[in-house]
Parts: structure tokens; C-alpha cells; sequence
């Protein structure tokens, strides 16, 4: 499997993102895997320019392209007003622009950093509502570090058991795909109807709802 790390860390060093390697360091042990870091501090004003034109640079599109191309993502914000940080929700807003579906079914592990253990909420408030909506499928175990919590095994316990459920997800979600790949011929559901195993669904045969409404009016 390939997993991309996305981190919105500010600093360097960055805690952020030395969360985030930690996380992938967990999860690629436990499943080979190629891993890429994204950096979005190194893309900010590209992401900016995207609002703006509504065109990516090329070092801008070929992070998302990672992005929609991963296996598996990891993705690790710094708390900022009880929440992610602008620069981390931007860079998802313009993803989801340029491709709706670029994460539809994706395995995502979220992460956050904050100086204080009060802000461990923002995974369930803020992190796992947004990933939700963009309609990836998230880890049940986040990971929150405040700065005490570096060095401290009940850290240290939280990414194995988050990475392991990212690698497990990650590996059952790539055996389902190619499984009905290898029954459907990659194109289409197969489906019983009439007693006919044989039969399959193909989507791109479907009329979409409004224009049938509109047949049926046409000829009342």
C-alpha cells in the first residue's frame, strides 16, 4: 500500500509532522508501504493562488494528485482556535473542488498537535465531521499530542493502535476492490435479478432521476 502523510505544521522542526511520521512509521511496520510526506506550509501560496484563479500550480496538483492516488492518508493539523488550522482546511477545500470523489472510500487516520490536553476534542468535532462529509473512511482511533504527552507510552500506545487500524482498513478495503474488480470485470455490480446471477449493473446506463420525472411529465 501507499500512504501520504499531509502535515499542516508551521514550525521546523515540526511536531506535527514528527507525528506524522511516527504515525506512518507505525503503520507501514505493520504492512509494506511507500510513504510520502506532504508538506503544506511549502504550498501555502499556491493554495492561496488556487482560490484566487481557480487553478493549481503544478507543485500544488501534483500533491493532490498523491493525495487521491494514496492507498492510505494520514492526516495531522496543529490546533488553532479550538479547531484545524485554516492552511489545513484550505488545502482540502481546493482538493474537493477539483475532484469531489478524490477521497470517496479513502482510509484516513486524523491526527492533531496542541499545547494543551483540553484541546483533544477538535478530532471528534472537527477533524472526523470534516472527513466524513468528504466522504473518506476514518480510523476509529484519533491522535491527540500536547506537548506533555511526547516521550509518554500512553502516546506511544495510541499510534500503534491507530496505525495498526489504519494498515488493517487499508489491506481489507484493497482485497474488496480487487475481488469485485475480478467478478464484475472492473465495470460494473454484478447483481441477482430474475433468478439471473449474470446480470449486472452498469451506472453509466442509468437515467438520472429529474429527466425521467420530466419524460413522465412530457407525456401526461
Amino acid at each position: 500500500m501507499s500512504v501520504v502523510v499531509v502535515s499542516a505544521g508551521l514550525s521546523v522542526p515540526s511536531s506535527t509532522r514528527l507525528l506524522g511520521e511516527r504515525l506512518a512509521a507505525a503503520a507501514t511496520g505493520q504492512a509494506p508501504a511507500d510513504v510520502r510526506v506532504i508538506e503544506l506550509r511549502d504550498l501555502a501560496v499556491d493554495i492561496a493562488h488556487n482560490f484566487t484563479s481557480g487553478f493549481p500550480a503544478p507543485t500544488l496538483a501534483e500533491a493532490m494528485d498523491a493525495v487521491a492516488g494514496a492507498d492510505g492518508l494520514i492526516v495531522v493539523t496543529p490546533v488553532f482556535s479550538a479547531s484545524y488550522s485554516g492552511l489545513f482546511k484550505s488545502f482540502f477545500d481546493v482538493l474537493g473542488v477539483r475532484d469531489r470523489e478524490a477521497l470517496a472510500g479513502k482510509p484516513v487516520l486524523i491526527a492533531a498537535t496542541g499545547g494543551t490536553p483540553r484541546h483533544s476534542l477538535v478530532l471528534d468535532h472537527a477533524l472526523r465531521p470534516l472527513f466524513a462529509h468528504l466522504r473518506a473512511v476514518v480510523v476509529p482511533t484519533g491522535v491527540y499530542a500536547a506537548s506533555q504527552d511526547w516521550g509518554d507510552k500512553g502516546l506511544d500506545a495510541r499510534i500503534e493502535r491507530a496505525a495498526g487500524e489504519l494498515a488493517a482498513l487499508t489491506g481489507a478495503l484493497s482485497t474488496a476492490s480487487d475481488g469485485a474488480d475480478a467478478v464484475t470485470g472492473g465495470g460494473a455490480i454484478g447483481v441477482t435479478r430474475g433468478g439471473a446471477a449474470d446480470d449486472k449493473f452498469d451506472a453509466r446506463n442509468v437515467v438520472p432521476f429529474e429527466e425521467q420525472l420530466a419524460a413522465l411529465r412530457s407525456t401526461g
